[in-house]
């Protein structure tokens, strides 16, 4: 029923993706994340008060949502087995991101193929943190291409580890784990207090997923008529081309199966930041390569789900 429930969920998600008005998990994590932030900074002056209160941050979130995760789960089970089924399935649809990352690329490459610069430039703010207002074509492709990249990790692989270690509540701590980094864990003035905790944690989280990416993606490389052996190459060879101890292993290896240049400086609210360059520019970047990156993404995204499952079913045919 668990592994089934694993399948279920992952077609879920490659079908429907994420609706808008549908409610869910992420949303209600992002909302308490604001709650407790705007509590902690009334509260702490200092920057050492700042970080220990964002210390406090990650263990109000991330415990509240294992524990109601857990209560919800276990309740439904008590209910009906069929019950705990559902909601098993409905928690894991909910921590998987292929489809969602995969739609809002799609919408900055048609806006690129057909729209204007203005609204590429718009669609490309609604994905990335970085301004967007300057950037031309070629740069608003590397920018797609890179998020698709870094997110297969903490969009998909990551989630599904986290699943196989420790069921459908574990993965959903996991997302919030995550969706505290993607809101505090920046290295701007505002940011760099409250959310150093946050930040380094989720760089523990996605340490092992990370690494995974590299072999996940390589071998995709493979199935869409990309270079398997560059992709290897280029991800360990510029696997630490990033200040992120693990978003260089996911860009760089999709750089190297491209044959194409990633990363370079970049502003984030206002700062510029510094950031080396991953690949070779064998040829320059294209609009197609947004839509290769997904495809490599949606084929890693599966094979972690075969893979997971059957670390589990061997697990469970062991104990």
């Amino acid at each position: 029923m668990t592994l089934l429930a694993w399948g279920a969920a992952w077609l879920l998600d490659y079908w429907f993706g994420d609706p808008p008005h549908w409610p869910h998990p992420v949303r209600w994590i992002g909302n308490l994340i604001s709650v407790a932030q705007r509590a902690i900074r009334r509260c702490c002056k200092t920057e050492l008060a700042l970080k220990i209160g964002g210390g406090v941050l990650w263990l109000v979130v991330v415990g509240t949502t294992w524990g109601v995760s857990w209560g919800l789960l276990h309740i439904a089970n008590l209910v009906s087995p069929w019950l705990g089924w559902l909601v098993e399935v409905w928690m894991i649809y909910t921590v998987l991101a292929a489809r969602c990352l995969g739609d809002a690329a799609m919408e900055v490459y048609r806006a690129l193929k057909d729209g204007t610069l203005a609204e590429s430039r718009e669609k490309l703010s609604w994905i990335v943190g970085r301004d967007t207002s300057q950037l031309e074509r070629p740069q608003i492709t590397r920018a797609v291409v890179e998020t698709v990249a870094e997110n297969s990790v903490d969009g998909v692989i990551a989630p599904l580890f986290f699943l196989m270690l420790g069921g459908a509540p574990l993965a959903m701590a996991y997302k919030a784990v995550n969706t505290l980094d993607s809101m505090v864990g920046y290295k701007t003035e505002k940011y760099r207090a409250i959310g150093m905790v946050s930040a380094r944690l989720d760089d523990v989280a996605n340490f092992i997923p990370a690494r995974l990416s590299w072999l996940l993606l390589s071998i995709s490389a493979c199935c869409v008529r990309a270079d398997f052996r560059r992709a290897l190459h280029i991800g360990w060879r510029d696997r630490y081309q990033h200040s992120s101890p693990n978003c260089a292993w996911p860009e760089a290896t999709v750089a190297g199966a491209l044959g194409i240049r990633l990363g370079g400086p970049n502003t984030y609210f206002g700062e510029r930041v510094e950031k080396p360059w991953m690949g070779d520019e064998r040829r320059g970047i294209a609009l197609d390569d947004i839509t290769r990156t997904i495809q490599l993404m949606m084929l890693a995204s599966l094979q972690a789900l075969l893979l997971f499952a059957a670390l589990r079913a061997l697990a469970l045919g062991t104990a």
